[in-house]
């Protein structure tokens, strides 16, 4: 949601998705997580975690998340309910690249409409997310403007070297 957020916000027109069965949290231990529907109000999610622990939740940075995620949106989607055509996806974990790249392709590509999909590999902390979602804007600002002469495949190339970042790409079809 940091990508989004950042996106957003420098003007391009975003949605955000989960790829999991739920939405999950960081709980009181790593073995706990806070479990929610897709499609539970943010301000839901919020109001029940400051009723468990307020400290806990200010401490590790989920109520920034929370508050973050309330400007942008009501509630988290799940990317394979989703029927948005979109031209570009992009995935800061692998297991997400993995799930879109899996769903469309489980969709069939009836339609023909190319969709171009990326991961970068981004850390779940606030900070790593800061520094992707900044790394992804730059990215995304790079593809409008070579956006008439786009070498997809070229242009991640260089930009992967110049950042050092890894990213995954492949182009599928709705």
């Amino acid at each position: 949601m940091e990508a989004h957020y950042v996106l957003n916000k420098h003007g391009f027109d975003v949605c955000s998705f989960g790829t999991g069965a739920k939405v999950k949290l960081p709980g009181p231990s790593i073995d706990r997580p806070n479990i929610y529907d897709f499609g539970t109000p943010y301000t839901d999610m919020y109001e029940e975690l400051k009723r468990q622990d307020s400290d806990l939740y200010v401490q590790n940075g989920v109520y920034y998340m929370l508050e973050r995620n309330m400007k942008i949106k009501k509630a988290p989607e799940r990317f394979q309910d989703s029927k948005k055509i979109l031209d570009f996806l992009i995935t800061c974990e692998e297991r997400c690249y993995n799930a879109v790249v899996e769903e469309l392709t489980k969709r069939g590509g009836t339609e023909g409409i190319p969709v171009h999909v990326f991961n970068f590999d981004i850390p779940d902390t606030n900070e790593d997310a800061a520094i992707g979602a900044r790394a992804i804007k730059d990215f995304a600002e790079l593809i409008e403007q070579n956006y008439k002469d786009l070498d997809i495949d070229e242009l991640a190339k260089n930009f992967q070297s110049k950042t050092n970042l890894r990213i995954l790409y492949t182009l599928s079809f709705y």
